[in-house]
């Protein structure tokens, strides 16, 4: 890691951090992020740094407690009250994290050891039963360093706000050695920064939605070499797979800076949400990450088309076909869907003044979109070195399934994305038939 990046992180640790962009100083709530090669000897320091004398629980299930949980149990049965716990149906449903509160009630504290849903119902639930956690990850993922939660309530995904861990610590020997489809998601799942702050930063100039640069200051230091050390991160190369661990903590943290998650969630991860809510017993089995690597393909496609565009789309009132998404999805996920689209949907006369604008500062707004996005060529060349997949058919999914994931994904949430901006100036359709 360099020197720079050490001193970044003790300053965002400390809050004396400045934006060199802005001028302001920040800091983020998690107390301690600790990225090295390896942490072998150090787990209890870090936790009692984080702990203190709390009686703690290390909460594992088979897999993470091979990689890394036993070792860490270990590590803190000499100066901790601590116990296991090997969760044997890790699912992030309430139900779920019902269950792993009442099976760790009696620790003050808890260590998460893992990614995914370990983490996300650790997070979730320490937070609702006003506990501590700390988490040890076993990939290099992005979420462990935001204080949102991904839950799924009745088959709909949602990203709650709860908390964050008191201590994020990365092992680059433990992350080397995880399974390397779970590096290649990690990657997949990081590179949606450029399709992600293209639709944030659009929603901004056009319907004044707060946003912050902040976040994308950070993630500039790693991401050029990140991207263009894109073969390195699945070969063994510690210095590639620290840059991209890097950039996911960076990312997870973007919430923290900002109190959303727009920084590195936008239309790639209503897609992906799309194909986790309704592929149903079709779904192939892929990772969140690697369903948003090809998302951030498909948005960067068709963000390229718009802004490569001479002329301003014309868009026309917001039509939410809610016949259709109770046929295709029940009333309940529909009501929902017609709910969160309502919230962005346009009407006459808010399509005719963002058309007036759009006609008099077209060249001035895609200009400065295109000057955040990176080109799609460019993400498509890397991708491939780190393992990743670039179709849905890749992902194993049928075309039409995907096509429809396309289609229909903007009606999951009220970000308004560049899939509304297809979508309302009547291009979705076409582009989403060429997907696959």
């Amino acid at each position: 890691m360099t020197r720079d990046y050490l001193g970044i992180i003790r300053e965002l640790v400390a809050g004396t951090w400045r934006d060199p962009t802005t001028g302001k100083t920040h800091g983020i709530p998690i107390e301690k992020i600790a990225i090295e090669e390896t942490l072998d000897g150090m787990e209890a320091d870090l936790v009692a740094d984080a702990h203190g004398g709390k009686s703690l629980i290390v909460v594992s299930d088979e897999r993470t407690r091979a990689a890394l949980g036993e070792r860490v149990f270990r590590a803190l049965s000499g100066r901790f009250d601590v116990r296991e716990h090997v969760w044997e149906n890790p699912r992030c449903t309430p139900e779920g994290i019902d269950e792993l509160m009442a099976a760790t009630e009696d620790a003050e504290a808890l260590i998460a050891i893992g990614s995914g849903t370990i983490s996300d119902s650790v997070k979730f639930g320490s937070f609702s039963t006003g506990r501590e956690y700390s988490v040890f990850a076993t990939s290099p993922m992005n979420a462990y360093t935001t204080p949102t939660a991904s839950i799924a309530y009745d088959g709909f995904k949602k990203s709650i706000t709860c908390h964050s861990a008191r201590g994020v610590f990365f092992d680059l020997q433990v992350l080397a050695g995880c399974p390397r489809r779970l590096v290649s998601a990690a990657f997949a799942d990081v590179i949606c920064r450029t399709t992600a702050q293209v639709d944030w930063l659009m929603s901004h100039i056009l319907f004044d939605t707060p946003y912050s640069e902040t976040a994308y200051v950070l993630l500039a230091v790693d991401e050029d070499d990140m991207i263009a050390e894109a073969a390195g991160i699945i070969s063994g190369d510690f210095d590639a797979l620290a840059k991209l661990t890097r950039v996911s903590a960076i990312m997870g943290l973007g919430t923290s800076f900002t109190g959303t998650t727009h920084v590195g969630s936008m239309a790639e991860h209503m897609i992906s949400h799309y194909i986790d809510m309704f592929a149903g017993a079709a779904h192939p089995g892929t990772s969140h990450g690697e369903q948003v690597g090809v998302a951030t393909l498909t948005m960067s496609a068709l963000q390229n088309r718009i802004l490569g565009a001479d002329r301003p789309p014309e868009l026309r009132p917001t039509v939410i076909p809610e016949a259709e998404l109770r046929r295709r999805f029940g009333d309940q996920t529909a009501e929902t869907m017609i709910e969160q689209t309502a919230r962005k949907a346009l009407d006459e006369r808010g399509a005719a003044a963002l058309n007036a604008r759009l006609e008099k500062e077209w060249p001035k707004i895609a200009g400065r979109l295109r000057a955040v996005m990176r080109p799609k060529a460019q993400l498509r060349d890397a991708m491939p070195g780190a393992g990743c997949q670039l179709t849905g058919r890749d992902l194993g999914l049928q075309p039409e399934f995907y096509r429809d994931a396309v289609r229909y994904s903007r009606f999951i949430r009220d970000r308004f994305t560049m899939l509304d901006m297809a979508g309302d100036s009547g291009q979705l359709e076409e582009f989403a038939a060429g997907c696959e």
